[in-house]
């Protein structure tokens, strides 16, 4: 008599990079039948050993043609060729779950593959992955972006609970906008962090993580919770202020000779070192801070002003 749980499924992984291995060892912690991972690298070849082993390393059509559901977890320009390619082979196949877990894209991506009877899908989790087996425990409670056809959303939202995520519906047409939000904060947080350590290793701290670390912790957290409250869907006002009510700092309080004296030392960082982005980024940041604290009611615009005129003034020649 078969022990195995109902519903489970056959599943193939196209791409044992950092998202798909971390993935498709979830679903097999699930107990659905891992039966294929393709793998080129030396790094996915590792990464398939160590978070699905005994999982047949396979080329990518036989992933394809031996699953249920197929998780296509490769670069996004990879992506349009690869489905293409597929169908060109004949490998997609009618009733066949195709996931890809792009955050820039929508189904219309799988369209080749949907032509052939296969059920399109996009399920994008908002998390980096590190591609250990610590990124599985992290799955619990990430957001998942799905997009698909009204008809198949509550498998897709099904397949995000069942690996402990939490789905979020976004239509095809906001993908781009959805996916360009996650990259601006996440990967301009990790420069951002990146500039105040190189300022602060400049001006003598021996070890800026562990002096930001406490600072950087409170403000983000002060911040997520402001911007749960505030609806996203209206623009910021006096009244809802957003995530912009944990904002601290001279430029909320128009402190004028703070952020001159600020551009004057960074400007000093520049011309010591290979720092010139730094003095660039916070001119726009603060410039965006000052507009924001504006427009929320924050800063008076006599300030305001003072400010914009002091971020607008030349910065130095690029030594």
């Amino acid at each position: 008599m078969s022990t195995a749980r109902p519903g489970r499924l056959r599943v193939g992984v196209v791409g044992a990079g950092r998202v798909g291995a971390v993935l498709g060892a979830a679903m097999r912690a699930l107990e659905h039948d891992v039966v294929g991972v393709s793998a080129v690298s030396e790094e996915s070849l590792e990464r398939a050993a160590t978070l699905l082993p005994g999982v047949p390393v396979l080329e990518v059509p036989d992933v394809v043609r031996s699953a249920q559901l197929v998780l296509l977890t490769v670069p996004d320009d990879a992506l349009g060729d690869l489905v293409t390619g597929l169908a060109a082979l004949g490998a997609w196949q009618p009733g066949q779950l195709v996931i890809h877990t792009s955050g820039r894209f929508g189904t219309y991506v799988l369209a080749p593959a949907a032509a052939a009877g296969a059920i399109p899908l996009a399920l994008h989790p908002a998390m980096t992955f590190t591609g250990t087996s610590l990124d599985l425990a992290r799955l619990e409670g990430t957001s998942f972006a799905v997009t698909c056809g009204p008809t198949v959303q509550a498998i897709g939202q099904a397949i995000v609970m069942e690996l402990g995520g939490d789905p979020v519906v976004l239509p095809e047409e906001r993908r781009g906008l959805y996916h360009a939000a996650l990259a601006h904060a996440s990967n301009h947080l990790v420069v951002l962090v990146s500039q105040a350590a190189q300022a602060l290793g400049a001006g003598g701290v021996e070890q800026p993580g562990a002096v930001l670390g406490p600072l950087l912790r409170a403000a983000l957290d002060g911040a997520l919770r402001a911007a749960d409250v505030a609806d996203s869907a209206q623009p910021p006002s006096a009244a809802d202020p957003g995530a912009m009510s944990a904002l601290t700092g001279p430029v909320v309080r128009g402190d004028v000779g703070t952020v001159r004296e600020h551009l004057d030392v960074l400007a000093g960082l520049a011309a010591e070192e290979d720092a010139l982005d730094v003095l660039d980024s916070y001119r726009v940041l603060a410039r965006a801070a000052a507009a924001r604290s504006v427009r929320t009611g924050r800063l008076a615009e006599g300030p305001a002003r003072e400010i914009m005129d002091v971020l607008a003034q030349d910065h130095p020649e690029e030594p």
